[in-house]
């Protein structure tokens, strides 16, 4: 979760050139001006798509992109909300939308997805923060319960076996709470987690399955953790993630390469991290296409 939100916050914005270019101007003293963001078409799901197989729906693209290169015949649109991936994955039909994170942004995108496509099922995955001892980075939480912090509670639609669940190495199976803002203090993750009784937490998961529960679609979750209960950011990024305007980031960023400078390379190895993960998750979730389909009728 804190990886998460450190990509979507600052190295979405390296990726694409803008970052490096404006701490760089920053350092040398000018004045930061970010480039125009390249303007999308907008666009909406086909009126007749067919139904597909399984809908995946991740909050961002650095969550999603290991699934969509996995992809055959894939085609990208910009909808109204979130972008949408259409393609095929072993003969199978499948959408994964990047809905934006949080419970409103991903219950919209799930009800369009619904809407156009027909899922037989619909999965919320991406990545979570530990809430137990037990989880590690890379480990998996399939939850067989979702809830949020009024308490309320939906049950997921597919049970696996004891015996599947023991072949699966670094997989747990059990309660994930779905939360409304970054849990990143170890002591709070702990006290999330003894209070409701759950492994891991997210920002989606349960707007999801509501949604599902609402037009009748069956629900599943699936999260790679993305950081455990006792891990921590550096320092320097905790203080990044207390801006909240673009000269804040930078002043903050540009104070942390002067203080430490290897809190510059600890940003970049997050990167790496987060797309690790995500392919991680990718391969882990293809494994699970076939059960998901014959287990859709």
């Amino acid at each position: 979760m804190l990886l998460r939100w450190l990509v979507n916050n600052y190295l979405r914005e390296a990726a694409q050139g803008k970052f490096q270019s404006v701490l760089a101007e920053t350092l040398r003293g000018g004045s930061p001006h970010a480039a125009p963001s390249e303007e999308r078409k907008e666009a909406g799901p086909p009126e007749l798509a067919p139904p597909c197989d399984v809908a995946f729906i991740f909050s961002l693209g650095v969550e999603a992109g290991g699934l969509v290169d996995k992809l055959s015949g894939a085609s990208a649109t910009q909808c109204k909300t979130f972008i949408e991936h259409a393609g095929t994955l072993q003969g199978k039909e499948l959408v994964i939308a990047e809905s934006g994170v949080g419970a409103d942004a991903a219950a919209a995108a799930t009800a369009e997805v619904i809407k156009f496509h027909e899922p037989a099922w619909v999965v919320s995955a991406g990545f979570a923060g530990g809430l137990a001892d037990g989880l590690h980075k890379g480990d998996f939480l399939m939850a067989e319960q979702v809830l949020n912090l009024k308490g309320e509670r939906l049950e997921v639609g597919l049970k696996l076996s004891p015996e599947a669940i023991a072949s699966t190495k670094r997989l747990h199976v059990g309660r994930l709470l779905t939360v409304e803002n970054l849990i990143s203090s170890p002591a709070e993750k702990k006290k999330l987690g003894e209070l409701h009784q759950a492994l891991a937490c997210d920002m989606e998961s349960f707007a999801v399955a509501d949604t599902c529960r609402q037009l009748k679609t069956r629900f599943l979750s699936v999260r790679i953790i993305s950081d455990g209960m006792e891990d921590r950011l550096p320092i320097e990024v905790e203080r990044l993630m207390k801006q909240t305007t673009l000269g804040g980031k930078l002043g903050a960023a540009a104070k942390a390469v002067f203080s430490r400078p290897q809190s510059a390379a600890d940003m970049w190895n997050l990167q790496d991290e987060a797309l690790k993960a995500s392919d991680r998750l990718a391969r882990f979730l293809v494994s699970m296409l076939p059960q998901l389909v014959s287990a859709k009728n």
